[in-house]
């Protein structure tokens, strides 16, 4: 009888010890690094000869890196209103980085923190946003529970201005000044909320501004300039690639202090880690193999690094050629946590982890692009392995991106049908996002 007792006992605690483990493994924490204006050649694991990136190249190891990932868009604001919404930028008519204005504003709908938060996280913004500045289009009003950073495309690393020279640095929508170099106050930052919230699922943005212009090297206080200055090749006293090499090692460094914090606490195995950046790199940027630079259509303004790690559900030390893009981050990172995703989020991206699997075959991709900025109208699609490319209205150019990575060899004249099938698609594709952008627009009175 002591024995049947004993045994039930036993059995008792056991469903008691059941029941009180966490929910992590179906839960897990999420850290996404995204890196600003960084090229898609520009880390040890993509070939760069110049830059030690030992940390994030650690991910690679213990992860799958992508050689086919695509940004939503050509520059900053498209490819993170893509990231939190989950689908085209266009359809909020948010095809190019908004200004300085404090005026400025982007609202889309539901959110990849807020569809998260229903899951139980707790979710955080630290850096960049732009996205918007009043209240009603901060991060708290798109579902981060908390935020730290500037609102705008760009500030100077020390003094924390934008482009207007004005203080742009907000603890959640509370104007703050701290002193610091502004990719270390993101890592710490991203450290202290790790360790605050170690007990339970959280979802982390990292947002570095580096390497984005102006390129002020760390530990270098003196060199805190006017942020007008000091962008492009031609100004006066230009930035080099060696003060580039240092914004981005100094990044790298970051990175590890968050991969660090992740195993003292003891969440390494049940975190997805995700590193990607927003756009193609700049003009200190190492875009090869690829042809042009950030703002354009050509792969080396929308094809960057990505790489996934969470051990135990992504093969590591794999290279993959499938073909993703941002908003499959989110569909990823929704799928990855087990939430529930209501038909109207109208998410467009895929999870991509059932596809890093071993023996798992790459999924053919349909994905379109337009920038209208920069002095830019340029429009494409890739179909499989094809791209088609209009430049203006002239210039119509079609390529085989598995074949010709530096898009040199234009197929379009010896592959009429291809370019009239994807020409149409491309027409389509347009004519739905703008339909809803004007419907959007029309019902909420913005853009």
């Amino acid at each position: 009888m002591r024995r049947l007792v004993l045994c039930i006992a036993i059995i008792a605690l056991a469903l008691v010890s059941l029941h009180a483990q966490p929910a992590a493994p179906s839960r897990p924490n999420v850290v996404l690094i995204i890196t600003d204006d960084v090229g898609y050649g520009d880390l040890g694991s993509y070939g760069a000869p110049d830059i030690k990136t030992p940390h994030i190249d650690s991910l690679a190891k213990t992860g799958t890196r992508f050689t086919q990932f695509y940004a939503n868009g050509s520059s900053c604001t498209p490819t993170r209103a893509g990231l939190i919404s989950g689908r085209y930028q266009q359809r909020f008519a948010l095809e190019r980085p908004l200004g300085h204005a404090r005026t400025a504003d982007a609202m889309l709908g539901r959110s990849l923190p807020q569809l998260l938060r229903t899951r139980g996280y707790a979710t955080a913004l630290i850096g960049k946003w732009h996205l918007g500045y009043l209240p009603q289009f901060s991060p708290k009003s798109h579902g981060f529970d908390s935020f730290f950073g500037f609102k705008a495309g760009f500030i100077d690393y020390y003094q924390h201005t934008d482009a207007a020279g004005e203080s742009d640095l907000f603890e959640d929508d509370t104007p703050v000044q701290i002193k610091g170099y502004m990719t270390d106050l993101i890592t710490d930052r991203s450290v202290k909320f790790i360790n605050e919230h170690a007990a339970s699922p959280f979802f982390l943005e990292v947002a570095y501004n580096a390497a984005h212009w102006p390129y002020q090297v760390p530990d270098q206080p003196s060199t805190a300039i006017d942020n007008a200055r000091h962008i492009v090749a031609h100004d006066e006293n230009p930035g080099t690639r060696a003060d580039y090499v240092k914004l981005m090692e100094r990044a790298d460094q970051g990175v590890g202090q968050i991969l660090a914090a992740l195993d003292r606490r003891g969440l390494a195995n049940n975190t997805l880690v995700i590193f990607t950046n927003d756009n193609g790199g700049e003009w200190l940027s190492r875009n090869a193999p690829l042809f042009n630079r950030k703002f354009t259509l050509y792969e080396g303004g929308i094809r960057v690094p990505a790489i996934l790690r969470w051990p135990g559900h992504v093969p590591a030390g794999a290279v993959t050629p499938q073909v993703g893009i941002t908003m499959d981050l989110s569909r990823s990172i929704l799928a990855a946590a087990g939430a529930q995703v209501p038909p109207d989020a109208g998410l467009e991206g895929i999870d991509l982890l059932p596809l890093l699997g071993s023996g798992a075959k790459p999924v053919s991709r349909t994905l379109f692009w337009r920038v209208t900025t920069a002095g830019l109208n340029q429009r494409a699609v890739r179909d499989g392995d094809w791209k088609l490319l209009l430049d203006g209205f002239a210039r119509v150019m079609l390529f085989n991106v598995a074949k010709d990575l530096g898009e040199r060899e234009d197929l379009a004249a010896s592959n009429p049908a291809v370019v009239r099938r994807l020409r149409q698609q491309l027409l389509a594709w347009e004519k739905d996002v703008d339909a809803e952008a004007k419907a959007r627009g029309s019902a909420s009175g913005a853009h």
